[in-house]
Formats: C-alpha cells, sequence, structure tokens
C-alpha cells in the first residue's frame, strides 16, 4: 500500500512534485523519462546512469530519452521514491537500506556477512534471487530495474582504529535510516546514531558521532578521511543500490520500449561494475596518501560477534528463509 508521509512532509512534496513535474512525458512518439538522485556526478553510479540514458537512447533511436537529475535536484532518497509511488518521478537511485522502509524484504542486504565475498555478491544480485528481489517491489508501485554495486561497507573513525567488536564499545557511530543497519552496529558493541548522508561531514567534525561505515569512494568522494584517520575494512555488510522505475511510468512504456529500457539498465550494471573497482583501488589509494592509516582486520570475531542478531531473525520466516537461500548460492 502506498506508504502515508507526514503532514510536515506534505508541502514538500508539493513542491518537489512541481520541480518534477511528471516522470515520462505523454508524447507518444518520444518517452521523456526523469531520473533523480542524490550522488555527485563524479560517483560511479551516476555516470552508470548517464550511460543507461545514452544507450537508451541509441536502442530506441531516440524514442526514449532519459535525463538525469543528480545531487537531490529533485529530492530526498525517500522522497524520490514517494514520488515515484504517484508517478510524478520516473526513475530513482535508492540505498536497498532505505528501501528496506517500503519493501521490508530488502533488510537481507542490512544484514551483516550474508554476502561471503565478491564472486558470491554478483551470483546473488545476477540470479533468481536477485530478479525475484527487484520485482517483490511491485505491490508498493515501484519496480527494480537492476542492482548497482555498492561495495562493502566498513567502519571509519575519527580517534581510534577499529580492530575487534570491543573498539567500537563506547563509539557513536552514524548509520543509515535503517532499522536494520542500526541493530547490526549495537549487535557489533556501538552505539548507532541514524543521520541523513548530507548532515554527516557536520556531525563528524562536532563530535555528535565518533565514526560512521561506508565503502571506500564514498569514504573519499565525501571527504569524510579529512575528519576521520582510521578506516578498518572488516566489510560487514555489502548494501547495493537498486535502480527503480515508478509502476506507473513503467505501464505507459510500450513492451518494446520497456524491452529497450531494461536492456539499457542490464547494460548499464556491467559498466557500473568495471568504474566502481576502479573507484575502489583509487580512492583507497587517495585516502591513505592523505594520511588515512588503513587497517585490515581479522573478520572472524566480528562474525561471531554478530551469529546471535542472524538468529532472531528465525521470527521472520520470510527473511530468514532468504538468508538461508542466500547462503546457499555457490
Amino acid at each position: 500500500m502506498l506508504i502515508v508521509t507526514r503532514k510536515m512532509q506534505l508541502l514538500t512534496l508539493l513542491s518537489l512534485f512541481l520541480i518534477a513535474t511528471i516522470g515520462c512525458s505523454s508524447d507518444t512518439s518520444v518517452k521523456r523519462i526523469k531520473i533523480g538522485h542524490g550522488l555527485d556526478q563524479s560517483h560511479p553510479v551516476h555516470k552508470a546512469m548517464v550511460y543507461l540514458a545514452e544507450r537508451a537512447a541509441e536502442k530506441s533511436k531516440g524514442q526514449l530519452q532519459v535525463s538525469v537529475y543528480p545531487s537531490q535536484q529533485l529530492g530526498t532518497e525517500r522522497e524520490c521514491l514517494e514520488l515515484l509511488q504517484i508517478g510524478s518521478l520516473g526513475m530513482t537511485k535508492v540505498s536497498a537500506s532505505v528501501l528496506e522502509g517500503f519493501a521490508p524484504i530488502f533488510k537481507v542486504f542490512s544484514l551483516p556477512f550474508v554476502l561471503r565475498d565478491e564472486a558470491h555478491k554478483f551470483k546473488v544480485f545476477e540470479g533468481e534471487i536477485g530478479r525475484q528481489l527487484l520485482l517483490s517491489t511491485e505491490e508498493y508501485w515501484l519496480r527494480g530495474m537492476c542492482f548497482y554495486d555498492a561495495g562493502s561497507r566498513s567502519f571509519y573513525t575519527k580517534d581510534k582504529p577499529i580492530n575487534t567488536p570491543a573498539d567500537l564499545e563506547g563509539l557513536k557511530i552514524r548509520t543509515q535510516e535503517s532499522p536494520t543497519s542500526v541493530k547490526m552496529v549495537n549487535a557489533l558493541g556501538g552505539s548507532a546514531t541514524p543521520i541523513s548522508w548530507g548532515e554527516l561531514y557536520t556531525a563528524l567534525q562536532q563530535g555528535v558521532v565518533d565514526g560512521a561505515e561506508n565503502n571506500p569512494p564514498s569514504f573519499y568522494l565525501s571527504r569524510h578521511y579529512e575528519v576521520c584517520k582510521y578506516y578498518s575494512l572488516n566489510e560487514h555488510t555489502a548494501v547495493p543500490d537498486v535502480l527503480v522505475i515508478s509502476t506507473i511510468v513503467w505501464n505507459d512504456l510500450t513492451q518494446q520500449q520497456q524491452q529497450w529500457l531494461q536492456e539499457a539498465a542490464n547494460e548499464s550494471y556491467e559498466y557500473q561494475k568495471k568504474l566502481w573497482k576502479e573507484s575502489v583501488e583509487e580512492s583507497l589509494a587517495a585516502v591513505k596518501a592523505a594520511g588515512v592509516e588503513v587497517i585490515y582486520p581479522d573478520k572472524t570475531p566480528f562474525v561471531e560477534k554478530v551469529k546471535p542478531l542472524i538468529e532472531e531473525y528465525k521470527s521472520e520466516p520470510e527473511v530468514y528463509e532468504l538468508i538461508q537461500k542466500i547462503r546457499d548460492v555457490k
């Protein structure tokens, strides 16, 4: 069912509605689709969406015109999702952690150490489990087009490195606005503190939080390395980004247009994987050059620490069954 926003959000959404106008044009000869997202133009995911727009135009010989609006020009992640649900925005990129607020099954990606390594992760994204997850959002007026790799998330801190879970005790660690991410950080011994991405740099500077957790490109491009000089690559989660289209907009496309757009999305996924790998290598080199100490802790104590958290999900059979299916992927 449609997510009901608070009354205080109404004016914001109405303003964003006017900015976005309509997600897909009514011109039957040319379909114009807008993608709004929160990343800057240097990010691999933004570049992948630009590539999608190029491929869609080429495949359709101009019948599909996709425009990409970065840096929250059309709203935050959550606002963009809400605009998709009413059809006033065509597409967006959203973290799976934020998407769990709309489609709860996506919480599985915020659970620690469910994805074993990079090869296992891509098999899940590209296989039947990944496809089922992408289509599971349709009842919420959102259709998943593809995943985008967001690497692995690890802890970065201001005053001391994180070598074991015990080092997190007493530290306020920023998390995304995801109940599962909060549970994960708390289970590891930290004090989870949800803060929006745009406010995090200042929060780190002012000591509102002692650290955060994210992937290397985000750590670097956000310039959080200017404040946090310790980056501990324990790689506790691999939360992907998800490219989502409004089902209202999707259903307004012809079958041929849907095929062109899906093919372009699939190709952008492959393109983004390559860009992401290059960005991780460049980002780690850059933060090391800036004086950050990069630590490679033993993951075993972290894995052991969160086992009780995973077992808690036996009370949610759908999620627990999915965890087991993901673990069974070879």
